[in-house]
């Protein structure tokens, strides 16, 4: 299990904020006759761009990010550690407390990265949105600068393949095969892609949280034994009833007997 260690500094927005903003939002009266207009904070995912600290800018790595929950609590990543912590709101600032992280090993640079965000991340911060842009600033003048991401839609999607799950437990895929598998929903019914070797295609009728996977067409192609047990895999998973759910560009699907996959979208532009 990996051990986890409380860090001085983290982020927990919490509820819309009241900041004078574009986009869609909440409004208030101030009693002044004026109307605030509150952009929408919550229950987006926010990319981490970078984090500047002593007028020194730090481009954040991949999958450095942040979601904040609609009751005062948020979870993310720093780029190779992810994070748990709770706020209070008050108005344009945002006082961050009880903050948890993940202890991985990082590669420097990265840790490096994290360092500066923890720091950044720490007692009151203001916040101000434009557009899509998120940027949260210290008292002392150091500032995080974040991108609102939209979730991936099911259908028109490549999802790739990452890891197999059996239960509660998810594996890694078999070595060689990492990126080999991909599946694309459409809007026809239809789902098509590879599974590791073989290129498919079936339907896959939608229902509220259920996919239900026809019989499968495709390719007859022989491949080394990794290819192929990832193909056998994937497979038994599509194949009749399974329960899925998207987690922003995460897709999860579960067959009746616990068996499942994961998977993942590229970000916009990628």
């Amino acid at each position: 299990m990996r051990n986890r260690r409380t860090a001085v500094g983290a982020l927990t927005l919490l509820a819309p904020l009241t900041l004078a903003a574009c986009g869609n939002g909440t409004t208030t009266g101030d009693g002044s006759g004026s109307v605030r207009t509150g952009p929408r904070v919550t229950g987006v995912h926010w990319n981490v761009d970078s984090v500047t600290s002593g007028g020194q800018r730090t481009e954040a790595p991949d999958g450095a990010h942040v979601v904040i929950g609609p009751e005062g609590a948020a979870r993310g990543n720093f780029g190779c550690n992810s994070f748990t912590a709770e706020t209070r709101t008050d108005g344009d600032t945002i006082t961050v407390r009880r903050t948890t992280t993940t202890a991985k090993g990082c590669a420097k640079d990265v840790q490096r990265f994290e360092t500066a965000m923890s720091r950044a991340f720490s007692g009151e911060l203001t916040a101000a949105v434009t557009g899509r842009t998120l940027t949260l600033t210290t008292r002392t003048g150091d500032s995080i600068a974040l991108t609102s991401e939209p979730p991936a839609p099911l259908t028109g999607t490549t999802w790739t393949v990452t890891s197999l799950v059996s239960g509660s437990t998810a594996s890694s895929l078999p070595a060689g095969t990492e990126k080999k598998a991909r599946l694309t929903f459409g809007e026809d019914g239809s789902v098509r892609g590879t599974l590791g070797c073989n290129r498919f295609r079936s339907t896959a009728t939608v229902t509220g949280s259920t996919i239900t996977f026809g019989p499968a067409e495709g390719t007859r192609m022989m491949c080394p034994d990794p290819r192929m047990e990832l193909e056998r895999a994937l497979l038994a998973v599509l194949d009749g009833r399974t329960t899925y759910r998207i987690d922003h560009r995460t897709l999860s699907l579960t067959a009746v007997n616990g068996e499942g996959l994961g998977a993942t979208a590229p970000a916009p532009g990628r």
